[in-house]
């Protein structure tokens, strides 16, 4: 029996790939890029196709943490030119990079025959609600529960100044993060939770358009006054140590004069019976 041939044309397995790339694209990368939109916490990824090499688009996109630590002058340059942000590791497949840099190329005009989407219209800044520093520190520390049931930030960061404990070290210090990425850089960050540590926990519990306008706020406000915020804290904590270690004292001290005391009444009263048997 002979079994017909069965030929997959290659512009359906070429779009297969190019859907697979905008899935993860949406998913991994939208958060700190666009394809036509201008930069946001990273560049613009319109035609890096045509910038970039294709096998340093493959490994970039597949172990970006691995070409900083080595010095890639490339990595490098990007590093400094966005605020020292690295871009994280997504752990991404070959193929997911294939698929990937596919779609990059579709949307900056390649030869895929697939028009270009349109780029993402930024919202209008009036449709914005206006953030509540006060109510963005409350939200950090947990004191007002997210709506939508996730941790509180401080679980995980520290923002300098904020509770006298202090806050998590899983993730990086928070106090000088809207200098770092910018207004539009931290709404987009916000908006997206891009990071591969904070994606699985926040997919289903993502912030609401107000949390993330308090948060903001919040966020810039600590970047403007981050010694101002924390030296009275310090001092009180300072204080309050020193007055429960005094009074630890003088209860330890206390006890033990009333120990000594009664040893040294209890031998003298038997030393007089001693002598007045005599």
């Amino acid at each position: 029996m002979i079994f017909p041939l069965i030929f997959i044309p290659a512009a359906s397995a070429q779009n297969s790939s190019i859907d697979n790339g905008k899935t993860i694209f949406q998913t991994k990368c939208s958060g700190c890029h666009t394809i036509g939109g201008g930069d946001l916490v990273g560049p613009d990824l319109k035609n890096v196709t045509n910038i970039r090499d294709h096998s340093w688009l493959v490994r970039w996109l597949m172990e970006p943490d691995k070409m900083i630590a080595e010095g890639d002058p490339i990595a490098k340059q990007l590093l400094q030119k966005y605020n020292g942000i690295p871009m994280p590791n997504l752990g991404l497949s070959q193929q997911d990079a294939e698929d990937v840099i596919a779609y990059m190329a579709n949307q900056s005009g390649g030869p895929q025959g697939k028009p270009p989407e349109k780029p993402p219209q930024k919202p209008p800044a009036e449709s914005q609600p206006a953030g509540n520093p006060s109510a963005g520190e409350s939200l950090f520390e947990g004191n007002t529960q997210l709506k939508n049931g996730g941790p509180p930030c401080q679980a995980c960061h520290n923002v300098e100044g904020v509770s006298l404990l202090g806050g998590g070290d899983l993730g990086p210090d928070l106090t000088m993060v809207y200098t770092r990425y910018g207004d539009q850089g931290l709404s987009s960050v916000l908006a997206t939770l891009p990071f591969p540590t904070m994606k699985p926990i926040f997919v289903n519990h993502p912030l609401t358009t107000q949390e993330q306008a308090d948060l903001k706020a919040f966020f810039k406000q600590a970047a403007t006054r981050p010694v101002e915020r924390g030296a009275g804290e310090v001092v009180w904590l300072a204080i309050v140590g020193l007055a429960v270690a005094i009074l630890i004292i003088q209860v330890i001290w206390r006890n033990r004069v009333v120990d000594t005391r009664r040893t040294m009444v209890q031998g003298t009263t038997k030393e007089q019976i001693k002598e007045a048997k005599q």
